[in-house]
């Protein structure tokens, strides 16, 4: 058991990284070809390089024709976490991790049921990782919004366009903004129209501020009016959610540590008392009881982080 378990993790393992270094090696190859992406993020030809590396894998995964949507969302939340691996990509990582610990819990306790905790918990850790991949790049982007929006205010007071303005963001502005940005502008060079690639902005972002922005912009572009008052107005509005925002995460960081220390204070007692005791808590990963009892604990702890965190979580 023991031996598949190794084999399968260094397996997978190589492949991962094997596959790492195929994609840098093509980005090299199509950058000595002349058929890099531009400056804003656009391939200026399809070589068909994407076939090779894991292209099997997504071939082999998407002929199932459910698993073409789920590929897709997941291609989408790994370009919004700014992740820069293929869905493809991402499964074997996840596939690596779950055997690493599933044979890491199985080397150490010799026993199945645990090498399978552990393996589930091998497939989380990649998914965690993403969601907070995407929460830091979210607030990172709704941070700079508002100063985004002062920048676009006095570029058209300067009597420079709309596009303009975006122009002036994406040079001037660091990332996530000014990637996002540049990825809108480049939609519409290639002939996208712009109320079509703001509200492509909006849906890669899922921000509650940007849905604002693009909203008032595609009124005023409609109705007509002074935008750059506009952009001003909403920028004032966003900084004010911004402050309020951080006013109730310090009023309810209290809340959030009281969850962090009842969800991690059974578990970090538990793994201690396995390291200076084995024997006094090998009844419970040996027996039916025992392996019940931590199903039951897992799931009571999952639902006090999750009214701990509903508690806590104020929508401005």
């Amino acid at each position: 058991m023991v031996v598949a378990f190794t084999f399968l993790t260094v397996l997978f393992a190589f492949l991962t990284v094997n596959e790492h270094f195929l994609a840098k090696r093509r980005l090299l190859e199509a950058r000595l070809q002349g058929l890099t992406v531009t400056d804003t993020g656009v391939p200026l030809k399809d070589t068909g390089k994407r076939k090779l590396g894991l292209g099997w894998l997504r071939s082999f995964i998407t002929s199932f024709g459910m698993a073409r949507g789920p590929m897709k969302r997941l291609d989408e939340n790994l370009s919004r976490a700014d992740i820069l691996l293929k869905a493809e990509e991402f499964l074997l990582l996840i596939v690596t991790v779950m055997l690493l610990t599933g044979s890491l819990g199985y080397m150490a306790t010799n026993r199945t049921s645990v090498a399978i905790i552990g393996a589930l918990v091998g497939l989380a850790l990649p998914n965690i990782y993403l969601r907070r991949a995407q929460g830091r790049r979210l607030h990172a982007f709704n941070t700079q919004i508002a100063d985004a929006l002062i920048v676009m205010a006095n570029t058209l007071r300067a009597g420079f366009g709309f596009l303009q303005a975006m122009e002036v963001v994406r040079r001037e502005m660091p990332p996530p903004i000014s990637k996002e940005f540049g990825q809108a502008l480049a939609e519409m060079n290639l002939g996208i129209a712009t109320e079509e690639a703001l509200w492509n902005l909006a849906r890669r972002i899922k921000s509650d501020d940007l849905d604002l922005v693009v909203t008032a912009v595609i009124i005023q572009r409609t109705v007509g009016g002074n935008l750059a008052t506009i952009l001003d107005t909403i920028a004032e509005t966003i900084r004010e959610r911004v402050r309020i925002k951080g006013e109730i995460k310090s009023l309810t960081a209290q809340g959030r540590i009281s969850g962090m220390i009842v969800g991690f204070l059974p578990v970090g007692l538990a793994l201690f008392l396995f390291l200076i005791s084995p024997k006094y808590m090998s009844t419970l990963i040996n027996t039916s009881m025992g392996i019940t009892l931590i199903i039951v604990a897992g799931v009571a702890e999952a639902i006090g982080a999750l009214a701990i965190k509903k508690i806590i979580s104020i929508k401005v």
